[in-house]
C-alpha cells in the first residue's frame, strides 16, 4: 500500500513539475507544444497498450479477447459520454481554447473539469497496474503516466494565463489535476483488489479511456497548426522510449 500512495503522489505531482516549467516557459510555439504533446501521446499509447490492454488478455482466461474488447469500447464510451454531458473547456495547445456547454460556470472551474477529465482515467489506469499484483509492471505503467503529465503540465499553462486566469489559480488548477489523479490511482487499485474478478475488465475499461484521449484529443490538437511531420515522429519516438522501457524492466 505505501508504494501504491508513493506512486500516486508521484503521478499526480508530475503535473504540478511540469506545470512550473510550464511558468517558466509561458511563450510556447505551436511547433514546441506539438512536438511534447505527441511525445506524451506516445508514451500514453505504449502504456495502455503494453501496459493495460495486453495483460487485460492474459488475465481474461478463455473470454480473454471478448471481455478485452468489450473493456476497451466501454471505457472509450464512458469519457465519450463525460466528454458530452459534463460542461468544460476542451484544453487546446498554444493560446487556443475550445468551449464547450459553458454556460455560467466560471472559467477555471470549467479548466479543472476539462484537466479532471482527461486525468481521472490516467489515474485509475495506474491503480488497476497495481490492482493485478505485479509491481513491476504497475510501476511502467505509472512511469509512463507521470513522464507524459510533464510536458502536459507545461502546455496547459499558456492558455489558462491567456484565458485571463490569475497565475496563483492556474497554480492551484494544476495542482487540483494532480489531485485528481491521486484520487483515481487509490480509486483504481482499491476497486480491483476488492474485486479481482473484475481485474481483466478493470485494465481494458482503463485502457479504453486511454486510447480514447489519445485519439479524440491529443493527436488531433498536435496535428492542427503544421507541424504533423514532427508530431507523429515525436509520438513514435515516445511509444519507442515506453517499449525500451518494458524490454528493460521486464
Amino acid at each position: 500500500m505505501e508504494l501504491v500512495l508513493l506512486t500516486a503522489l508521484g503521478v499526480g505531482g508530475a503535473t504540478v513539475f511540469g506545470s512550473v516549467i510550464g511558468f517558466l516557459f509561458k511563450k510556447q510555439s505551436h511547433k514546441f507544444s506539438d512536438i511534447v504533446l505527441s511525445f506524451a501521446a506516445g508514451v500514453m499509447l505504449a502504456a495502455a497498450v503494453l501496459g493495460l490492454i495486453l495483460p487485460s488478455l492474459d488475465y481474461g482466461g478463455e473470454f480473454g479477447i471478448a471481455i478485452t474488447i468489450i473493456g476497451i469500447f466501454a471505457g472509450a464510451l464512458c469519457l465519450n459520454l463525460i466528454d458530452k454531458v459534463v460542461p468544460h473547456l476542451h484544453k487546446m495547445v498554444g493560446n487556443d481554447i475550445e468551449s464547450h456547454n459553458n454556460a455560467n460556470l466560471s472559467k477555471v472551474l470549467l479548466f479543472v473539469t476539462a484537466i479532471a477529465i482527461h486525468n481521472l482515467p490516467e489515474g485509475i489506469a495506474a491503480g488497476v497496474g497495481f490492482g493485478a499484483g505485479d509491481d513491476s509492471q504497475a510501476l511502467l505503467i505509472a512511469g509512463g503516466i507521470a513522464l507524459q503529465n510533464i510536458p502536459e503540465g507545461m502546455v496547459i499553462i499558456g492558455p489558462m494565463l491567456a484565458a485571463g486566469v490569475s497565475p496563483k489559480k492556474t497554480f492551484l488548477c494544476a495542482a487540483l489535476t494532480g489531485v485528481v489523479e491521486i484520487v483515481g490511482c487509490l480509486l483504481g487499485y482499491f476497486a480491483v483488489s476488492l474485486a479481482t474478478a473484475i481485474l481483466p475488465f478493470a485494465l481494458s475499461f482503463a485502457g479504453g479511456t486511454m486510447l480514447y484521449v489519445i485519439s479524440d484529443e491529443m493527436i488531433p490538437e498536435t496535428h492542427a497548426h503544421g507541424s504533423e511531420r514532427g508530431a507523429t515522429y515525436a509520438l513514435l519516438v515516445g511509444f519507442c522510449v515506453m517499449l525500451l522501457s518494458d524490454v528493460l524492466l521486464g
